[in-house]
């Protein structure tokens, strides 16, 4: 069994080397500030973890239609310092004999840092703060139903109605052959499971092909 190997994305390629070298740059830069050991390998990932913050800060802001300055203006300050920092390590500055003006930037920025990846976080949003109030149920007034009049007195000899003349009986049924007779029972029993309803004669004519004498005798068998 044969697996391919999976090409490289050119742009997630081109992202892992650039944020190598400005990790790189900003270690330099602050290992030369005076910020040696294991602080020096904090700075650029303090740089770097805000500056994602904040962009996925202004994303979520500007996906809820919400004014995103605060976002914004903690992305450029996170991309100032990373770009200054690939800036200043680009032979401008001499790194053996840093200004002091640097070195001040450079101690003061885990309070910034912390600073703005508080208020990042912690700052409300409309989405989650605002819960919908329920609208109050309207008033139902009493409804007053007018009382039934009283009803009409009966009369007191009532005519007895004419008598209703019987429907003749219906002829008996003509001798149907039995098999074809348990053929439709059985085609009546599907057609009742499956609709609900009896099976009537213009249905038998057409599932047995029968005349249409033949098929009322069989529906009078089946009743």
């Amino acid at each position: 069994m044969t697996t391919s190997i999976p090409r490289p994305d050119a742009v997630l390629v081109q992202a892992v080397i650039a944020g190598a070298l400005s990790f790189a740059h900003l270690h330099d830069l602050a290992a030369a500030a005076g910020q040696d050991g294991w602080k020096a390998w904090a700075y650029p990932v303090s740089v770097d973890l805000l500056l994602v913050a904040a962009w996925r800060r202004l994303r979520i802001l500007r996906a809820q239609g919400e004014p995103a300055r605060a976002a914004w203006t903690w992305f450029a300050v996170a991309l100032a310092a990373s770009l200054g920092a690939n800036v200043a390590t680009a032979g401008l500055l001499d790194l053996n004999d840093v200004p002091d003006w640097l070195r001040i930037l450079v101690a003061g920025w885990p309070a910034l840092a912390f600073l703005g990846g508080t208020l990042l976080v912690h700052s409300p949003t409309s989405g989650a703060a605002d819960v919908a109030e329920p609208e109050p149920l309207p008033v139902v007034e009493p409804v007053t139903v007018p009382a039934e009049p009283d009803p009409a007195p009966e009369p007191d000899a009532v005519e007895p109605a004419e008598p209703v003349p019987a429907l003749p009986a219906a002829p008996p049924p003509a001798d149907v052959p039995p098999a074809l007779v348990d053929h439709a029972r059985k085609l009546a029993d599907a057609h009742r499971a499956s609709t609900g309803s009896p099976i009537d004669a213009s249905t038998l004519r057409d599932r047995l092909g029968l005349p249409g004498p033949m098929a009322d005798q069989l529906a009078a068998h089946l009743a």
